[in-house]
Formats: C-alpha cells, structure tokens, sequence
C-alpha cells in the first residue's frame, strides 16, 4: 500500500515523507471530509504543524481539496485528474445537519463551460440539509 500512495504522490511531485504517507492514507480510508483537529486527533501527538504543512502542500498540489464550512476547512482527497493548476471537484459538498457530516456529493456534477473564453481554476459548491442516512433514520 505505501508503494501506491508513494507513487500517486511523485506523480504529483510532491516528496513522499512518512507524514505525507500517512496522512494520504488516513485521508483515503475515509468516507467524509475531515478537519485539520480530526486529523490532528488521529495523529496526535504528531506535530500539528506538520500536518497543517503536508495538508497545505496537498492543496497546492492536487492532492486533496478543501471545504469550507462556517469558519472550518475540511479536506478530502481529490480525483485523480487534479493537478497543482486546477482543481477538477465540480461536485456538490454537503453537510447534514444532523449527523454534521461533510460528504462529497459526486452523483451531484456540474460541467466545466466548453467555451475557451475563460478559465475556472476552482468551484466550490457546498448546500446543507439532512443525509439520507439521517432522513431514513427520521422516517422510521
């Protein structure tokens, strides 16, 4: 597994330290978008600077994206498409206001314009409401 995540991240030149590994891989086990006290949690009591650094130098590259919600940023893995030029999460990112988790909405996509007049780097979409999990829970 380290060999993969070591790859994916030179093929986004970006150096593979063992914080970087394990930060990659924590982040691609999880379901939901994560903050940088979940993440420092996780980890702790690793330096919380240097995860901030590695989460920071995802960005840059296309590693993972951010969501910002309220005064928070969450992160969660980008596709594999992304690069340290654009972003390509035309998603939704939504929030349940009931189990106050951050998905990614991937079944919910927006298109990029076809017309080479402009050039979007990023789109941030972000809607609240209630997840199916928790509608279903209601519902019972």
């Amino acid at each position: 597994m380290n060999d993969e995540i070591e790859n994916k991240l030179r093929e986004k030149n970006t150096k593979p330290t063992s914080m970087r590994i394990l930060v990659y891989d924590f982040l691609a086990s999880q379901d939901v978008a994560r903050s940088l006290s979940e993440i420092e949690n996780h980890f702790y009591p690793a330096d919380r600077i240097t995860i901030y650094r590695t989460l920071k130098t995802f960005e840059e590259k296309g590693i993972v994206h951010s969501i910002q919600e309220n005064s928070t940023s969450k992160y969660r893995l980008c596709s594999d498409d992304c690069n340290e030029d654009t972003h390509k999460d035309w998603h939704l990112h939504f929030y349940c206001r009931i189990c106050k988790q951050t998905t990614c909405r991937t079944d919910i996509n927006f298109q990029a314009p076809s017309q080479a007049t402009l050039r979007i780097d990023e789109v941030r979409l972000f809607a609240k409401g209630i997840c199916e999990n928790c509608l279903d829970e209601t519902m019972q």
